[in-house]
């Protein structure tokens, strides 16, 4: 029967595009689509010859593995040709292998599916002599030299036994944990970032010097030999005799028995597959048995005893509906591309983060964009990267908007940091619970009772809005106890605690609004240097940089911050509720003192005042308060029961205070 035009037609196109990315991923290192994507072109293929076998030509992809070598590397050609597996369900593997050995049930080697660069290794006499890639499954490449390098891969074979000549094959792989480094590194570089981890597995093995090869954390994890093991029977046999040689295999690999070991080991693995170091994509069914191997066969480039069961894929391609921006707890404004709904990673998935504007510019990400989107495990999907070669020609670029998209503040983007943020962090209904916790802290206004759940019911039933909402008088006895767990007593200990924090101190106060990078010390700074919150407020950059330790980035902060009309707001509602401090002259210039620019660490209790009073202290006369002692600390102050703080300060011969020492010190500073 004559084929249609239009099926050899489509058979054409599906060729030459399957062979554009196996020349991209065998040759170049850079695919451009997810493995799912070419799997599914691939079927599309076998199913139109399948179909039309007039349609099967020897050169067709269906019919090869892999692409041609690149003529830069020395040739290799393997005697035992490296040929892939098929993708199977196990529930057809089994049937198929029962049918074609007339069994009921089988035994099975299962392990799991790695996902890297498929090599061969040569051992003559025990000595690695020969380590190459698979290229197009007859044709490879000499790497032995960069294999050498791979630091699992034995360069001698040990213990007994050992064949004159054995050819192992295996997969070399790139760590999980590593890759996000390599990458930046290669763009410190200005060079090309690796796709996956599969990858940068590849590229790393395919250096013209084994030196960068040395210098990548490599692995390699053998699954089967090609040739020279005589006198075993069954696969996993094999694979323990190769461990025992120091040749490394999988250790989840496993033997099950029939439809039902095998589906139990998928279950099991799956389970594990966010735990591996390693990327896996699957597991592979192997009939154990050698001879049931044999009897089995090959099916032009595939094996018949063996499958790969692939796992829901972690990659696919979709298209950029549009971008939004979510604002954070703590005011980061994060762009989320809106996708056409994709099924990846075993559900669908309709948004993925695009982390910030900084990365978008990097990855080049417009709106319109077919975008390849990676799920793994419980991780937010994100976009790994734009298919450039599909890139529409209306697509738009994002822009961060200038004003928060909840609640109008403007947006702020200090120089040292890729994220934008929203500066009415006392205002913006995205951040109300963090501002309120941040604000109720015990080094803050030190509102007891005030904790995580107490301010998610407040905030979600609309009780309060803002930190200023706690000292109005809607918050009372009654409105506190319709919340859950909070009987009477417990509301007038609450609120108790919210009237004595009414009286604070211009440093807790300061502390209290949460500006981004103004921490307790720099609050005091501050508090001492003003003297009080209007001047704070009315400060230039330029005067907020005579501020000890405040650079160019905190007194931008500082000045976002007062000049954002919500944050200004709150803080008039905030006094007028009873919130109040003791406010001073500005300090009148640095001056030399036993306290100015020294480090003090406190350890013990002390007879008198608490450790957080006598921190207030130090720092009210120009003093640090550190956790540790280090060469740097000038002073412990050494209460009862001090201990090793105490002890290391003795050993570095560090000025040890009690705490009449620390009273004379501040009496002395204050003459």
């Amino acid at each position: 029967m004559a084929v249609p035009e239009k099926a050899r037609m489509r058979a054409e196109a599906l060729r030459r595009e399957i062979e554009t990315h196996n020349y991209r991923y065998y040759v170049l290192d850079a695919p451009t689509i997810p493995d799912a994507e070419y799997d599914r072109l691939f079927k599309q293929l076998q199913r139109l010859e399948r179909k039309h076998p007039d349609l099967v030509s020897a050169d067709s992809p269906t019919r090869r593995v892999g692409a041609a070598p690149q003529t830069k590397f020395p040739k290799v050609v393997h005697r035992v040709p490296m040929l892939s597996i098929r993708n199977e369900s196990a529930k057809k593997f089994d049937e198929r292998c029962r049918k074609g050995l007339g069994l009921d049930e089988i035994e099975y080697a299962a392990e799991p599916k790695l996902d890297g660069l498929a090599v061969t290794l040569v051992y003559k006499s025990g000595v690695l002599t020969l380590g190459a890639t698979r290229g197009d499954g007859k044709t490879g490449e000499n790497f032995t030299a960069n294999l050498r390098t791979v630091k699992n891969i034995p360069p001698r074979l040990k213990g007994r036994g050992k064949p004159n000549k054995v050819e192992v094959r295996g997969e070399v792989l790139f760590p999980i944990a590593e890759f996000a480094n390599l990458n930046e590194q290669q763009r410190l570089r200005g060079e090309r970032e690796f796709v996956n981890p599969r990858n940068a597995a590849a590229g790393s093995v395919r250096q013209l010097d084994p030196s960068v090869t040395a210098q990548r954390p490599l692995s390699f994890f053998a699954y089967g030999v090609a040739d020279g093991v005589k006198g075993i029977a069954r696969h996993s046999d094999l694979l323990d005799r190769l461990e025992k040689w120091g040749i490394p295999v999988a250790p989840q690999r496993r033997v099950v028995w029939g439809l039902r070991g095998l589906l139990e080991y998928y279950d099991y693995i799956r389970t594990q597959r966010d735990e591996l170091p390693y990327e896996i994509d699957g597991v592979v069914y192997k009939v154990n048995s050698l001879a049931d191997q044999a009897r089995l066969g090959f099916a032009h480039r595939e094996p018949n005893f063996a499958a790969a069961h692939k796992y829901p894929p972690r990659e696919e391609t979709t298209q950029i509906v549009d971008i939004d921006v979510q604002v954070g707890r703590t005011g980061t404004l994060t762009p989320v591309a809106r996708l056409i709904p994709v099924f990846v990673g075993g559900v669908t998935v309709t948004n993925a983060t695009l982390h910030n504007e900084d990365e978008i510019r990097r990855k080049d990400i417009r709106i319109g964009d077919f975008v390849i989107v990676r799920r793994a495990g419980d991780v937010i999907p994100e976009v790994v990267r734009v298919a450039i070669e599909r890139r529409p020609d209306n697509v738009r670029q994002f822009l961060m908007p200038t004003s928060c998209p909840v609640c109008g503040s403007s947006v702020v983007k200090l120089p040292d940091e890729a994220a934008a943020r929203c500066s009415g962090g006392l205002f913006c209904p995205a951040q109300r619970k963090q501002a309120i916790l941040h604000f109720a802290s015990r080094r803050a206004m030190d509102i007891e009772g005030l904790g995580d759940k107490l301010v998610d019911q407040l905030v979600d039933r609309a009780v309060i809005k803002t930190p200023a909402d706690l000292y109005q008088y809607k918050l009372d006895v009654a409105a506190l106890t319709e919340l859950d767990r909070m009987a009477e007593k417990s509301a007038k200990n609450v609120l108790g605690a919210i009237d004595r924090s009414r009286k604070t101190t211009l440093a807790r106060f300061i502390y209290a609004l949460g500006i981004r990078n103004v921490g307790e010390a720099t609050a005091a700074d501050l508090a001492r240097h003003f003297g009080s919150l209007d001047r704070l407020a009315q400060a230039s950059e330029e005067e907020l940089q005579q501020v000890q330790d405040v650079g160019p980035v905190v007194a931008m902060s500082i000045r976002r911050f007062f000049t954002e009309p919500h944050n200004l707001e709150v803080i008039k509602q905030l006094r007028a509720g009873g919130v109040n401090w003791e406010e001073g002259a500005p300090a009148p210039g640095k001056k030399a003192g036993a306290f100015e620019g020294k480090t003090f660490v406190l350890t013990g209790t002390l007879p008198s005042m608490t450790r957080e009073e006598a921190r207030e202290r130090i720092e009210s006369h120009g003093g640090k308060v550190a956790g540790s002692v280090s060469k740097k600390t000038d002073f412990v102050v050494a209460g009862d029961e001090a201990g090793s703080k105490l002890d290391k300060a003795r050993e570095l011969g560090i000025a040890i205070v009690d705490e009449a020492g620390l009273r004379k010190m501040f009496e002395e500073a204050s003459a």
